[in-house]
Order: C-alpha cells, then sequence, then structure tokens
C-alpha cells in the first residue's frame, strides 16, 4: 500500500509521538481512539508522525487516524525492503580501488531481475567484475552509460523491489476502503518524492554533455519519460544550442552540377582527438610512472634455443590432446622456477618503509599479454610445483580470459617476477621497466636462424634469441643478475637438466 511505502521511507525522518495519547494510560485526558488503542495493543506505545520534505515545503502525515492503519503502522518492519526503492552502489571492489570503469549494461530500465541476476560489467586497474543484483525487483533507474567512471560508493542504479503479496493481504484491514483516497494521494506523493525522472542513461548523458538538469525538462514519453527529442527542444528553448547552426560534420562533397569536387580534402581528417584513459591504460600510466622512479640495472644475454627446438618438435609429435598448443614459453617459465630456487634475491620486493627485502615463498611468475584492451600482467601461481604440462593448461587459460577481458583480480595480483615475450610481435631485444613490488622483469626477443660456431670452430646453424633482464638496482646488484641468467641459460639450453630438479 502508499501509506506503507512512505512509512518506510520515511521512517529514519520520524521525529515525534502521540505521547500526550498514549504514553500515559492513566491519565483522565486519554482520548477515546487512545483508549481503543491500548486496549487492543498493550505494548502499542505511540503512533508514528512523519515530515517529508519536498518542494521546500513540509507535510506531516499521520498513520493512526483508525484502528486498522495503526495496527499495520506498528507490523512494519524498519528492515524490510519489500517495495522499497532501493540504491545499488559500487562496492569495493579491492584493495586501494577508488573507482572503476563501467563497461556494460546487462540490463535496461524497466526490466525485471532476480536475486544475484547480472547488473552491470565494470573494470577496475586490476579486474574485470560483474556486479549482482542482491534484490528482486524492476529497474527503475541507471545513472551511468558505459565508458563512464563511477567512485566507490556511487549509485550504478536504483530497483523498486518487490514485496510479497501474502505481506500485503495480511496487513490489510477492514478500515482500507475508508482511506483509498488518501492512499490514491500519498501514491501520488511519494512518486514524486522517491523516482525522479525516467530517462534512459544516453538522455542523461545528452543532458550532461549541455549542462542541463534532467529533472527540469518536461518529458513526452510514457509516463513522463524524458527522450532525446525533449532534451534538444528544451536545449534549443533555453538558449544552450542554435536550431539552425550548420552542422560541422557535414561537408559538401559535391559542386553546383553535381560532380564530385576534385580539390575535396576534409579538414576533420586533421582534428585533433581526445581519447580518455581506460581500465588497463590507465593502470599502466600509474604503474610505469612509479616505475620510472625506480633505478634500473639492465642486462643483455643471447640463448641458444636449439635443443629446446628439437624437444618442442617432439612434445608436438607425440601429443594427441588438440587443446593442448606446446610453445617455448612453458619451458622457459619452469626453467626460470628453477634458477629463482638458487637466487631467491630475484623473487623477492622491498618494503620501504620498513627498509627490509621480501623474500617470496611462491614462484608466481607474470606473463605480459597485449590484448586490445590494454597491457595485462597475469600470473601463474606457485610454478615451483606444477609440471611443465600444467603451466601449459595454466597459460593457456589465462590468455582466453585476457582476450575476452575476463581475468578476475587473483589472476593479476601477487605476482613475483614476469616474462615479457615481446619477440612474438618483433624485435631483438628491449629494456623493461619493472612491475612493481617485482625487483626483476625479463624481456624475451624473437628467436633467429643465425650462424654460429661451435667449441672447434666450426659453423653451424643456430637457433638464438637475446634476453633482457631488467632489475631494481637498489636492492639487486649486476653480478647477481648476472650469475642468475647463467643458471637459467644452462637450463633453457640444456633441458634434460630440468629432470634432475624435477620434484
Amino acid at each position: 500500500m502508499a501509506w506503507r511505502r512512505l512509512a518506510r521511507l520515511n521512517l529514519s525522518r520520524t521525529r515525534t509521538s502521540l505521547h500526550h495519547l498514549l504514553s500515559n494510560t492513566s491519565s483522565p485526558d486519554l482520548s477515546p481512539l487512545g483508549a481503543s488503542l491500548h486496549s487492543q495493543f498493550p505494548k502499542l506505545t505511540a503512533t508514528h508522525y512523519f515530515r517529508h520534505e519536498h518542494s521546500h515545503d513540509r507535510r506531516w502525515y499521520s498513520f493512526s487516524t483508525n484502528l486498522g492503519q495503526a495496527q499495520a503502522a506498528a507490523e512494519v518492519d524498519p528492515t524490510d525492503t519489500g517495495g522499497q526503492l532501493v540504491e545499488v552502489p559500487l562496492a569495493q571492489t579491492g584493495e586501494g580501488i577508488a573507482e572503476c570503469e563501467l563497461l556494460k549494461w546487462f540490463v535496461q530500465e524497466g526490466d525485471h531481475v532476480e536475486e544475484f541476476q547480472r547488473l552491470c560489467e565494470v573494470q577496475s586497474d586490476k579486474a574485470t567484475i560483474e556486479i549482482t543484483s542482491r534484490f528482486k525487483g524492476q529497474i527503475h533507474q541507471i545513472n551511468f552509460t558505459p565508458g563512464d567512471i563511477v567512485k566507490v560508493g556511487e549509485t550504478l542504479l536504483k530497483i523498486l523491489t518487490e514485496h510479497s503479496q501474502s505481506d500485503s493481504s495480511k496487513r490489510t484491514s477492514p478500515f482500507d476502503a475508508e482511506t483509498s483516497s488518501a492512499d490514491a494521494q500519498n501514491q501520488s506523493q511519494v512518486s514524486s518524492f522517491s523516482g525522479g525522472v525516467l530517462s534512459t542513461p544516453s538522455v542523461r548523458h545528452l543532458a550532461k554533455q549541455h549542462n542541463l538538469d534532467i529533472n527540469q525538462i518536461p518529458g513526452t514519453g510514457k509516463d513522463g519519460r524524458v527522450l532525446k527529442e525533449d532534451v534538444l527542444n528544451y536545449a534549443i528553448n533555453q538558449g544552450f544550442i542554435c536550431k539552425d547552426s550548420p552542422s560541422t560534420d557535414k561537408v559538401d562533397l559535391f559542386n553546383e552540377k553535381g560532380e564530385l569536387r576534385g580539390n575535396f580534402v576534409s579538414t576533420s581528417a586533421y582534428e585533433d582527438k581526445t581519447i580518455p584513459l581506460r581500465g588497463f591504460h590507465r593502470a599502466m600510466v600509474k604503474s610505469m610512472t612509479l616505475a620510472s622512479q625506480v633505478p634500473h640495472f639492465h642486462y643483455l644475454e643471447e640463448i641458444n634455443f636449439n635443443a629446446l627446438v628439437e624437444l618442442k618438435e617432439a612434445f608436438k609429435n607425440e601429443n594427441k590432446d588438440q587443446s593442448i598448443k606446446h610453445t617455448f614459453l612453458p619451458f622457459l617459465i619452469k626453467s626460470l622456477s628453477m634458477a629463482l630456487t638458487k637466487f631467491p634475491l630475484m623473487n623477492s620486493s622491498l618494503s620501504e618503509e620498513t627498509s627490509e627485502v621480501i623474500l617470496k615463498g611462491c614462484h608466481n611468475i607474470g606473463v605480459a599479454m597485449a590484448t586490445e584492451y590494454g597491457l595485462v600482467v597475469p600470473n601463474i601461481k606457485m610454478v615451483q610445483s606444477l609440471s611443465v604440462l600444467e603451466i601449459t593448461k595454466e597459460l593457456s587459460r589465462l590468455h582466453e580470459l585476457a582476450t575476452h577481458n575476463k581475468l578476475n583480480t587473483d589472476d593479476i595480483t601477487g605476482g613475483t617476477i614476469t616474462l615479457s615475450n615481446i619477440g612474438a610481435i618483433g624485435g631483438k631485444f628491449g629494456s623493461p621497466l619493472l612491475n612493481l613490488p617485482e625487483v626483476a622483469i625479463i624481456a624475451l626477443g624473437r628467436i633467429q636462424r643465425l650462424p654460429r660456431f661451435d667449441e672447434d670452430g666450426n659453423i653451424y646453424p643456430a637457433s638464438v634469441t637475446n634476453v633482457t633482464i631488467g632489475a631494481d638496482h637498489r636492492l639487486v646488484d649486476g653480478a647477481t643478475v648476472a650469475r642468475f641468467c647463467n643458471e637459467w641459460k644452462n637450463l633453457v639450453e640444456k633441458p634434460q637438466l630440468l629432470l634432475l630438479h624435477m620434484r
């Protein structure tokens, strides 16, 4: 009922009670209504008045005009959200996350949603997250459009929740017929108080572009919904835009005879464009800005891949699972973990606050992946306990999720060292920047077929690649990096040695 909805909406604003009516049952001035209430409900000590401020007017509503309404008011549960207009804010999606980009909506205004149904998808600096509904009801208002930056705590949308019909029937009294007209009046007041105007996110965005208050724009759509035409007409009437102004995007391509202008040059092709930074691009700006403040030491080495090429071909020939694609990367990751066991300082981080070095117990090796959504570095957890085949499967899973922008927070946090396989795209070597708080990062160049000399001075063809190790020079010295690289190189060039260290 309308009065019940209004009661819940304004319960927090309760200011006073009818203490003169019910607080003192021994008073000789107790009214007949008070005596009736007290005889029927001894535990009821007061009825509630509610103040509602709207358009600078203060109205006081009393819901104790008869016994039936007083009984219903006493049964109102302040924590019950049935039939209420509830706000769904952006919750904290991770430690240190203050805002997210809204990627897309799964619902529209007017849609009916169930509990745990997907509402929208947002992306933070660390992961892509789906927001689900905690309520069952109807989407009343959507406040943001895809591409908007939403701060934690801001209201994403409003849902008009449902209340059970059985509860409504239980709370219906014979006195309801007497107050139907008052309920209808209260219903209109509730609608104006709690709803705001109806409009789609794109229309709200259009109004925002013209610095218009959408609440002031009269809507011509169904139920007073504000349409795009309403915003444009309002903007024209208010003088914000000129109705007859020519569009700067339209250029006359033809002359008076209808022939294409031979000397036509579109000036719009040379105009500057402003592209907002979103998602992983924003995260890269922050992380690389921090990394530029750390002194780097870079070490370049060449590694012979001949033995690894033969091993990879043998695995491909024996592979019966078509879903598994064997590449060099799983072998490099496993051998890197073996080398980290001997050089734990390369798998550490620096705590500047306490001036301590944290030696990481797990080898969570990150792999840089370039996607259409930006650069992302998911990591494979506890590589020291995985086989090459398990690493291959996990790498394939992470790559699939990264391609579709579905990585979760756990996939891209907790890394201890990073591999960047830039050679898969091109280039012989690079100078990678650290993925803080890690102290080392390795860039792999492309594999080249080049002539090399053996120990007897004979020339032979070799598959070689350049690796560049970037290290935090505040913590790691050049000699440590060189010894670590020699150990890793030896395991890559002689993969049979991996068998000696595997458990």
